[in-house]
């Protein structure tokens, strides 16, 4: 069984008074946070209970915050260093005494005016209906703000919302993302697995020999470089204007991109009664080694999304998913199990220098997964 937790991201369209109020409401609390932040950083106190006990009446005063704002703004900033401080667990800041590292933890974590800010049921309320919502502001509760959405996602709204919902404003626009409880969803028992291999030539490939090119991804990518290049350089304000236009473009085509690819992925993994079996990637960026020229593209490429993004679409269709350790996956033989670097001739071709297999190198490393797969579900679902 697994838990599928969705969020769902509209629109809402105040007119300019409720956008006013909602404008001053993000400020007041994300003012109140930086502050907050401030004080736990310098007295390292950063539980919850414990900060709220130093800093919730004064929120309520100088911030002109209501009692539940007051204590989400407290929560918000010990679930900040929360994160903070498990990202510096992990090493993702940097290792011990590493100039980076220590520039992380020697300033409290600052909060943009318009970041986004949890809002419970108390404080805000859905009118599926009329597609609008109730929203409590420092102006007093907003009533009959709209907003819009699709279909999809009214139905997912009405039948699955559960908990809080975040407003923020961002690009000159108004967003409110929920959060949908889907609950636990059966995994069928597989027929096999479906093995995915993850690289840069192709995005994915899968043991069934379904390949997704990587190649107009990164040809995107590569025009999106060359043109922030070449406006960083220029410097004029028209320059620097349209760079804060286009900053999110090629996020926004990656994240549809890999959307696509898992949803394949997960349809034929459905069609064919198969679990799926992907990479364990943790931390490729550090045992990867390349040329410069490729560290970029290596760099750069979502890799992890789209490995969430299966996870999650897998989840909601009840398809089992196993991560497989992908050591020796690109020199092992899928037929014999031969490993050696002389089965691959070159990025495309894998050729078993002994029993004679050949295959094209990613959908033979796809194999190799499936197998793994196969094996790693059997030992955790063993008797």
């Amino acid at each position: 069984m697994f838990e599928v937790k969705l969020v769902v991201q509209v629109r809402p369209l105040p007119a300019p008074e409720q956008a006013a109020a909602l404008e001053a409401t993000l400020r007041a609390v994300n003012a109140a946070a930086t502050w907050v932040s401030a004080l736990a950083h310098h007295r390292r106190v950063f539980r919850n209970y414990d900060l709220r006990r130093h800093v919730y009446g004064q929120i309520k005063d100088d911030y002109g915050l209501a009692a539940q704002a007051a204590q989400h703004v407290v929560k918000k900033v010990a679930d900040a260093y929360a994160t903070l401080h498990a990202n510096v667990g992990n090493g993702n800041v940097g290792r011990p005494g590493s100039a980076r590292r220590e520039r992380v933890l020697a300033k409290p974590i600052l909060f943009r005016p318009g970041a986004a800010h949890p809002f419970d049921d108390r404080c805000l309320s859905w009118q599926m209906d009329a597609r609008t919502v109730s929203i409590w502001t420092i102006a007093g509760r907003m009533k009959s703000v709209a907003f819009t959405a699709s279909a999809d996602q009214l139905k997912t709204l009405a039948a699955y919302r559960k908990g809080e919902s975040d407003l923020l404003y961002r690009d000159g626009m108004w967003f409110l993302i929920a959060t949908c409880d889907i609950g636990d969803r059966p995994v069928a028992t597989p027929n096999g697995f479906l093995g995915v291999d993850l690289g840069i030539a192709n995005i994915a490939t899968t043991s069934g020999g379904g390949r997704h090119s990587g190649k107009g991804l990164n040809a995107v990518r590569h025009r999106h470089r060359e043109l922030r290049r070449r406006l960083q350089a220029k410097q004029t304000k028209s320059a620097k204007r349209l760079l804060k236009k286009r900053r999110r473009k090629e996020a926004r085509f990656a994240a549809d991109t890999n959307h696509t690819i898992a949803k394949r992925i997960v349809t034929e993994a459905t069609r064919t009664g198969q679990g799926i079996a992907l990479e364990d990637l943790q931390g490729i960026r550090d045992r990867v080694r390349l040329r410069k020229p490729q560290r970029v593209t290596l760099h750069s490429w979502s890799f992890h999304q789209l490995g969430q993004l299966v996870a999650y679409k897998a989840a909601r269709a009840g398809v089992a998913l196993v991560h497989v350790d992908p050591a020796y996956t690109s020199q092992a033989c899928s037929s014999c199990g031969h490993i050696d670097k002389k089965n691959r001739p070159d990025q495309a071709t894998f050729s078993c220098t002994s029993c004679g297999f050949a295959e094209h190198a990613d959908v033979n490393a796809a194999r190799d997964i499936a197998s793994r797969g196969v094996t790693s579900w059997a030992v955790s679902h063993a008797a």
